[in-house]
């Protein structure tokens, strides 16, 4: 099976994501969930930036990773949907370029531990899931129904 379809639903996931970003106003952007937690807006590009460090970093080496996006930089839900419509185009391109035996090919990180692509695009996925989790959760904080999935 090509990588592809294996990661077929991260499209719906990145959807759903989108969605849950459009059901904050800008004014939210900078909501702060608990103490020490990031803003929610920082949330978002974090997904974006952890995307492009794991898969343009480590993996394409065409970025140096380890990039963080501020949400200084990107105030606006527009400009943070721009940077996970890049970033995801990208993603969708690399899974297309990918076989099934790339899957297995190894990445050493610099702690010196090893991960297979495969370990790499599913922590990638499992991380935008958990902080779109978090930000429906946040929604609640806010006092409105969050992402129904």
């Amino acid at each position: 099976m090509e990588p592809s379809e294996i990661f077929s639903q991260w499209g719906q996931v990145r959807a759903d994501l989108i969605t849950t970003i459009d059901m904050f106003s800008e004014d939210e952007l900078t909501f702060t969930p608990f103490t020490g937690s990031w803003p929610v807006g920082q949330i978002m590009l974090h997904i974006a930036d952890c995307e492009d460090n794991w898969l343009y970093g480590v993996v394409q080496h065409q970025i140096q990773p380890w990039i963080s996006y501020d949400l200084a930089d990107h105030p606006t839900k527009s400009a943070i949907k721009a940077i996970l419509e890049r970033a995801h185009l990208r993603t969708i391109q690399l899974l297309e370029d990918l076989n099934e035996d790339d899957l297995d090919d190894k990445y050493k990180l610099p702690d010196g531990s090893v991960i297979r692509l495969r370990g790499i695009i599913w922590h990638v996925l499992e991380h935008e899931i958990h902080h779109r989790g978090e930000l429906s959760l946040a929604l609640g904080l806010l006092g409105r129904e969050g992402l129904d999935v």
